[in-house]
């Protein structure tokens, strides 16, 4: 039986999100714990924000949508009880290791459900409100995942420079 499209496709897409993923740690990687709590955009947000903000998509997308099932994971208590507010800037005190250790167990959650579901499935959750549209497969959510991690890794590259000089950092 051929395999359909969608997953004759699937080691292109997950290499491509990886490779964004691996762009964002390269771009933070040998930052100065200040800079990584240093904003230099008018909205606020800081490397480790931006970072910690790509973790918890990886699980809002995985968990909450594609599975409809949180686990919860150890630093969720470190999050305080705040609601999440869409409109406020990424940031977060907690220490550069803390936050790459949570974007890493976050990318490897997802790399584990991507193992045992296929990209055409439909996901079981939902994405925001019920008049929100819905992601109709797991491959859509991929892609969307390769989309924010690049998009982000640009803004963390732009930062770099302004923090501390540093060009190229980003994969290429």
């Amino acid at each position: 039986m051929a395999a359909t499209f969608d997953e004759a496709d699937r080691p292109a897409l997950l290499a491509a999100l990886e490779y964004q993923r691996a762009s964002v740690r390269a771009i933070v990687d040998g930052l100065s714990e200040e800079h990584w709590h240093t904003s230099v955009v008018p909205s606020g947000w800081t490397p480790a924000g931006l970072v910690a903000h790509l973790g918890g998509a990886e699980r809002h997308w995985t968990c909450g949508v594609i599975l409809d099932d949180d686990p919860g994971h150890p630093f969720d208590e470190d999050f305080g009880d705040e609601p999440y507010d869409p409109n406020a800037p990424f940031v977060i005190d907690w220490p550069s290791e803390k936050v790459l250790a949570y974007y890493r167990d976050q990318t490897q959650q997802t790399d584990d459900m991507l193992a045992a579901t296929a990209l055409d499935s439909r996901p079981r959750g939902r994405h925001g409100s019920a008049d929100t549209d819905q992601p109709g497969s797991v491959r859509e959510i991929v892609l969307h995942l390769i989309e924010e991690t690049a998009a982000h890794s640009g803004h963390l590259e732009i930062a770099r420079e302004l923090l501390d000089g540093r060009t190229g950092l980003g994969l290429r």
